[in-house]
C-alpha cells in the first residue's frame, strides 16, 4: 500500500513470519586472576627439591606448589580432564603429599633421639609376655582433613592371659562366669574391648577398672556360693565329684565293710597315683560326651586302677 504522497504504508504485523535478529547484551570478557606465585611450580625441580619444606603438613591441594601436571574430572566425552588450576575436584579429595617416603624418613630420623633402645634381655616372645603380661592395642589414623580425630581411634583393646592372674579354683570358676565369651580357651586369653567413652584415655581407664573389678569380684565369695551342687558347676571337676569319692572308697575298702556302701572323702594329692589321674580323665571324657573311644578309655583306666590296687 502506498500513500498518494508516495511514502510506503506502515504495516501492522500480528503474526511475524520472518526471523528477526535477537539483540542482547554483549558477554563480558572473563579474565582469570592468578596469584602472584602461580609460576612457582615451573621453577621447582621434582628430582632435586626438599619436598617436606614445600608441603610440610596436611592442607588443601595447591596447584602452584605441585611441579607435575595433575588432572582430575571430565567435561565431555573424549575430552581431556581439567587441569590442576581452579580444579574443585582436586580440592575436594584428601591430599597426602605430606606423607611421601622421604618426608616420613626425615621425621623418623628426628624422632630417633627421643627413643630409647629396646632392652636386649627381652630377646624372646616368652620373656616379653612374662615381664609385660598386659597387652593394650590402639589404632591411630592419618587424615588430610582439618580434624585429626577419628571415631575409631578411641577404641581400646586389652588382652591378658589367665595364667598370669593369681586365681584359685573358685576364683577361676567365678571369673569364667563373669567374662563369658570374652575368653578364648585355645589361647587362654581374656579380651576386653572398650569403646563407649568419647576419648581413648577414658576407654583405657575404664578397661583398667573392669580388670580390677573382675579380679576382686572373682575372689569375693558369697554365702550362697557354698551351696552349689555339681549341676551348677561350669565344667566337670573330677576331684570334687562322686567318682573321686567312689575311687577313694575302693582304695580304702576292707573286708569288714562287705555289703556296705561307704563313701570316703576324695584322696589327697599326695596319695593320687598316675593311674588315678588317667581314670579321672577317662571319667571326664565320658561325662562331656559319650563315645566308643571314651568308653574304651574308661574301661582300660578302670582295669588299670583295680590291677594296681
Amino acid at each position: 500500500l502506498i500513500y498518494v504522497s508516495g511514502e510506503e504504508f506502515r504495516q501492522f504485523i500480528l503474526k511475524p513470519s520472518q526471523n528477526f535478529e535477537k539483540t542482547g547484551r554483549k558477554k563480558p570478557t572473563v579474565h582469570m586472576i592468578m596469584p602472584k606465585d602461580y609460576k612457582r611450580a615451573e621453577k621447582i625441580d621434582p628430582d632435586n627439591v626438599d619436598w617436606k619444606s614445600i608441603w610440610p603438613g596436611p592442607r588443601t591441594f595447591d596447584p602452584n606448589a605441585i611441579p607435575i601436571p595433575v588432572r582430575q574430572g571430565r567435561l565431555k566425552m573424549k575430552d581431556r580432564a581439567i587441569s590442576k588450576y581452579a580444579n574443585m575436584e582436586l580440592m575436594k579429595i584428601p591430599a597426602f603429599f605430606h606423607l611421601t617416603p622421604p618426608a616420613i624418613k626425615a621425621h623418623c630420623e628426628e624422632l630417633k633421639k627421643f627413643c630409647t633402645p629396646f632392652p636386649p634381655e627381652l630377646d624372646t616372645k616368652e620373656k616379653c609376655e612374662k615381664h609385660f603380661p598386659l597387652t593394650v592395642i590402639t589404632n591411630d589414623y592419618l587424615h588430610s582433613a582439618p580434624t585429626i580425630r577419628d571415631p575409631l581411634a578411641r577404641i581400646v583393646t586389652v588382652k591378658l592371659k589367665l595364667k598370669d592372674i593369681p586365681l584359685d579354683e573358685h576364683a577361676r570358676d567365678k571369673l569364667m562366669r563373669l567374662i563369658k565369651d570374652r575368653y578364648d580357651e585355645k589361647t587362654d586369653t581374656l579380651t576386653i574391648v572398650t569403646d563407649r567413652c568419647p576419648l581413648r584415655k577414658q576407654n583405657y581407664d575404664y578397661a583398667q577398672y573392669l580388670l580390677t573389678a573382675l579380679f576382686y569380684e572373682s575372689w569375693n565369695e558369697e554365702d550362697w556360693e557354698s551351696s552349689k551342687t555339681e549341676a551348677d558347676m561350669e565344667k566337670y571337676v573330677w576331684e570334687r565329684n562322686t567318682s573321686a569319692k567312689a575311687l577313694a572308697s575302693i582304695i580304702n575298702w576292707t573286708p569288714d565293710k562287705l555289703g556296705k556302701a561307704v563313701y570316703h572323702d576324695p584322696l589327697p594329692e599326695d596319695k593320687l597315683k598316675p593311674e588315678h589321674y588317667e581314670y579321672g580323665k577317662a571319667v571326664k571324657k565320658v561325662v562331656e560326651g559319650e563315645s566308643e573311644e571314651g568308653w574304651s578309655q574308661y574301661k582300660k583306666a578302670a582295669i588299670q586302677v583295680l590291677i594296681n590296687q
